[in-house]
C-alpha cells in the first residue's frame, strides 16, 4: 500500500477521472478490438471465427491476502487465470475487461500498481483492455475480470472429447502453487507472533513465482497447433489434478488411470513439502492454482507429444466402468476424490 506522502485519495479523482487515469496507457492492438474503451460498450469484431469469454472473481481475504500478495502480481495474475481458460479451449485470449470494488484504504497510487501489473499481462499476452467498471466495497477488494477470446468453430476443445486409450498429459509440474502458498502462509503467521522476525524465503523463489505470478501455457497451445495435434478434451488445473481430472472423465463418460510416479513435481515443491510434512503428490493433486492444461491427445500423437517440451504423459483414458484411479509404483489403485478447495462454504 502507498506510504502517505505519495498518496492520492480516491475522491480527489472522482470515478471518471480515475477510469481515464488508469486506462489511458492501453491501446488496442488486435484487429477484432473495433472500439475498446470510451463508449457504453466495447465493439468486437472476430471476423468468422467463435468467441469464447470466461470470467473470474477475486476477493480480498478469500483468494488472496494483501499482507503478503504485492498489487502489481496481483493485478497480473487477476489476468492470467482468466487467459488460462480461454487457451483451455484452444482457442486464443484477444480482449479482457476489469471491474473493482474498492475500499476506502486503498488510494489511486494502489490502483496504479494494480493496473501496472494488469498492462503486464496484456502486454505480455497480446490482449487489450476493452472496459470494465469501478465500485465502492465496505469489504476491501474485489477483482472481476471478463476474458473473451477467438477460435475457428473446428478447433475448439471441449472437456467432453476423451476417448478410451487417449493418453492422458499434463504441462509444467504441479503442485508448486499450493507450497508457495504454504510457505507465506507460514511467514505470515511468524511476522504475526513477531514483528522484527525476518522471512524465511531463500531458496524458494520458484514455488513463490507460481503462486504470486503464474503464467499461462500460450507455448504448448502454439506447438501443438505447430504439430498439427488437437487435443480430444483439455481444462486448466486450477482446483488441483485430481478434480480437473474427474471433470473430463465425467463430461466425457469415461474412466482413466493415472500413474503416481508420471506426475511432474518440482524439487522445490518437495523440498517445501518435505519441511511442512505434506507429501508432495497431495500438494500436486488437490491443491489448485498451478494453471497448468491438462489434456487428452489420441495415442498416435505420441511422438508428437514427446517432442513437446514441458508435457508429461501421466496416464490413459479408460471405459467409464473401469472408474478414475491412481496408480501407485506398487500397483495398487487409489480412487480419484475431487479434494480442491471449495469457494462456497457452509460457516
Amino acid at each position: 500500500m502507498s506510504n502517505k506522502q505519495s498518496r492520492t485519495e480516491l475522491y480527489e479523482l472522482g470515478e471518471f477521472r480515475l477510469i481515464d487515469r488508469l486506462t489511458e496507457p492501453f491501446q488496442p492492438k488486435n484487429p477484432s478490438t473495433a472500439f475498446g474503451i470510451g463508449d457504453d460498450c466495447a465493439v468486437i469484431s472476430p471476423k468468422g471465427k467463435k468467441m469464447v469469454v470466461t470470467t473470474d472473481l477475486l476477493l480480498e481475504g478469500i483468494h488472496f491476502d494483501l499482507t503478503y500478495f504485492p498489487l502489481k502480481h496481483l493485478g497480473y495474475k487477476a489476468v492470467i487465470v482468466n487467459l488460462s481458460d480461454v487457451y483451455a479451449m484452444n482457442a486464443i485470449p484477444t480482449q479482457i475487461t476489469v471491474s473493482l470494488g474498492i475500499s476506502k484504504r486503498f488510494c489511486v497510487e494502489d490502483l496504479e500498481e494494480l493496473y501496472a501489473g494488469i498492462k503486464l499481462a496484456c502486454e505480455r499476452y497480446n490482449v487489450d483492455l476493452v472496459g470494465g467498471d469501478t465500485s465502492s466495497s465496505y469489504t476491501g477488494l474485489t477483482i472481476s475480470v471478463t476474458a473473451i477470446g477467438e477460435v475457428n468453430e473446428s478447433d475448439i476443445v471441449y472437456r467432453n472429447g476423451a476417448q478410451v486409450n487417449d493418453l492422458i498429459c499434463v504441462t509444467g509440474n504441479l503442485g508448486a502453487a499450493y507450497m508457495g502458498l504454504q510457505l507465506l502462509e507460514r511467514e505470515k503467521k511468524v511476522f504475526e507472533n513477531n514483528g522484527t522476525a525476518k522471512p524465511q524465503l531463500k531458496e524458494y523463489d520458484y514455488i513463490l513465482e507460481r503462486i504470486l505470478k503464474p503464467e499461462a501455457r500460450k507455448n504448448v497451445i502454439d506447438e501443438l497447433k505447430e504439430k498439427g495435434v488437437k487435443p480430444t478434451s483439455m481444462i486448466d488445473i486450477s482446483d488441483g489434478l485430481s478434480s480437473e481430472l474427474l471433470h473430463i472423465c465425467k463430461n466425457s463418460d469415461k474412466g482413466c488411470r493415472v500413474y503416481l510416479e508420471k506426475i511432474p513435481i518440482d524439487e522445490q515443491t518437495s523440498k517445501m513439502a518435505e519441511e511442512l510434512g505434506i507429501e508432495p503428490s497431495i500438494a500436486a493433486l488437490n491443491g489448485g492454482e498451478d494453471y497448468e492444461l491438462l489434456f487428452t491427445v489420441p495415442i498416435s500423437n505420441l511422438e508428437a507429444i514427446a517432442q513437446i517440451k514441458g508435457v508429461s504423459i501421466i496416464g490413459h483414458i479408460t471405459e467409464a466402468t473401469k472408474g478414475a484411479y491412481l496408480v501407485t509404483p506398487s500397483e495398487d489403485e487409489i480412487k480419484l476424490t475431487a479434494q480442491g478447495w471449495n469457494a462456497i462454504k457452509k460457516e
